[in-house]
């Protein structure tokens, strides 16, 4: 049974609800998961988990929040080769350019992506839903 991270950041529920799929089709594997608040996540957890998932919605001009997101995740990088994990998050304006970005810095950095992230424009519909579901049993599979 893995055993899985999702650490994301949500400021309107709309990364929250993507987490709470991912969580629903992990959980249909038989894997376990713990919900970690971004701001509480810190490389010495690494070793604590089998697969990760990462959620946080494109802020300012399509890039991570920067307060509390993408400092714990820079702080990350370097110890990434290797793990399995996947992203997620959702967005109000442009065409998920911040997402491109992440997918890139996060493969770069040796990480493993269990399939495809998944990004939703506002609330999420209920095809990014069922795409947060299947890479949540991705993750876990």
């Amino acid at each position: 049974m893995k055993k899985i991270a999702v650490v994301y950041y949500s400021g309107t529920g709309n990364t929250q609800a993507l987490a709470e799929a991912l969580i629903k089709g992990a959980e249909q594997t038989g894997a376990t998961c713990k919900v970690i608040s971004a701001g509480m996540f810190a490389a010495d957890m690494l070793d604590s988990f089998d697969a990760f998932a990462f959620g946080c919605p494109a802020m300012g001009s399509e890039g991570l929040e920067d307060e509390v997101f993408e400092p714990m995740f820079e702080a990350l990088l370097g110890n990434l080769a290797g793990k399995r994990l996947a992203l997620f998050g959702s967005y109000g304006w442009g065409d998920g350019q911040w997402m491109r970005d992440w997918q890139e810095t996060t493969v770069a950095n040796g990480a493993i992506l269990a399939g495809d992230p998944v990004i939703a424009l506002d609330t999420p519909d209920a095809e990014a839903l069922a795409q947060a579901e299947e890479l949540g049993r991705a993750l876990a599979g």
